[in-house]
């Protein structure tokens, strides 16, 4: 019969197990959380409340004015406050699409013990008063379920709210009026806005909107927030370094996951010939997989189950039909005729066609 206290070959002092020593979660800076929200309401109210008013007037939805920033008339806002209600029906379903996007990803870390804050908001003068939303994970990932459901449950959480904004936004959004002016920009349509179109003729061709084809639909300011969420969508799903779609490679398939992260760089570089914004994206995806070369986003064992494969077919169809070869285009930036000579900006799409105003020098009929 063995003993089961065999003696111990030192005393027994020096088998007291060391302290263990826990880092306490630092604390939610929760008023820098705010502080950028309100800001980032304050950016997209500008922008959403001259394409209301656009709407509105029957003008142009993007036109370039005497603002200091193209296309964030903050001086023309703030020179009446009440128009900041105008821009409600765009800043408030853009910044819920935003934020269900985030908060797909935190409730997921939440659930997996993961360690991460709430959405950060961007505020950014630019086209649409934004630059997007993050949060940031503190703490490891244990496992590769877990990093696929975190990185999948965002695209998921905010498509699912763009595809709703859209179908409201064509139930409010009304035909071209005729002699509509060209507007500055050109919005690319995902083919998720085709669908829909489509869906909407099925459904009610009665409709004004559904007996037309998109080219000829004056876009409510909700579907322009619609259109903000699925561009968001595709390019978080890009299937490359620490985008989302990045997480759910490397959840599926560790080993492929670098190759098909420079797969994406040199696609990107061939789509620049159509749009210059996916060279600047290509730049920022390569520095990230340069960055990530050797880090590990999980362990590699245990796998994945099944039927997270058939998510990342569902992911995969989501960033099928919210990607756009061409997102935007310039139709007529500040072109202006001086006399003889041609002043101009650089064209983003090779479709550019330039519109120009002729101003006569002083003396000259």
């Amino acid at each position: 019969m063995s003993d089961l206290n065999p003696p111990l070959s030192a005393p027994a002092s020096e088998y007291v197990s060391a302290e263990t020593y826990f880092m306490r979660p630092r604390k939610p800076r929760y008023w820098l959380h705010i502080l950028l929200l309100l800001a980032t309401m304050f950016t997209t109210l500008v922008v959403g409340a001259h394409m209301e008013y656009n709407f509105q007037h029957n003008s142009p939805a993007f036109t370039v004015g005497d603002e200091f920033i193209p296309l964030f008339p903050v001086g023309w806002v703030l020179a009446e406050p009440s128009r900041f209600f105008l821009g409600i029906p765009f800043s408030a379903p853009l910044l819920v699409i935003l934020l269900a996007h985030e908060m797909g990803h935190y409730v997921c870390c939440r659930y997996y013990h993961v360690n991460a804050t709430l959405p950060f908001f961007i505020p950014a003068p630019t086209l649409i008063g934004t630059l997007g939303a993050v949060i940031r994970i503190r703490s490891p990932i244990r496992s590769r379920n877990a990093l696929f459901d975190i990185g999948i449950a965002g695209p998921i959480a905010g498509f699912v709210v763009a595809v709703a904004t859209l179908a409201i936004a064509l139930a409010l959004s009304k035909p071209a009026p005729p002699g509509l002016a060209p507007s500055d920009l050109d919005l690319g349509y995902p083919l998720i806005f085709h669908l829909m179109h489509w869906l909407m003729t099925a459904v009610a061709p009665s409709n004004a909107v559904a007996a037309l084809p998109l080219n000829r639909v004056y876009l409510h300011p909700m579907g322009v927030a619609a259109w903000v969420g699925m561009i968001a969508t595709a390019l978080n799903l890009l299937p490359s370094g620490q985008l989302d779609g990045g997480h759910i490679v490397y959840a599926l398939w560790p080993r492929a996951h670098r190759y098909i992260s420079w797969l994406t760089v040199f696609a990107l570089v061939i789509l620049g010939q159509l749009y210059m914004g996916w060279r600047i994206w290509a730049a920022l995806v390569a520095a990230m997989n340069i960055i990530s070369w050797r880090q590990r986003q999980a362990p590699d064992f245990p796998g994945v189950q099944g039927t997270r494969w058939l998510l990342g077919g569902v992911a995969l169809a989501m960033l099928a039909v919210t990607f756009t070869r061409v997102p935007a285009r310039v139709v007529a930036p500040s072109v202006v005729l001086i006399g003889n000579n041609l002043l101009s900006l650089p064209p983003l799409s090779p479709s550019f066609r330039p519109r120009a105003r002729l101003l006569r020098p002083p003396g000259q009929r």
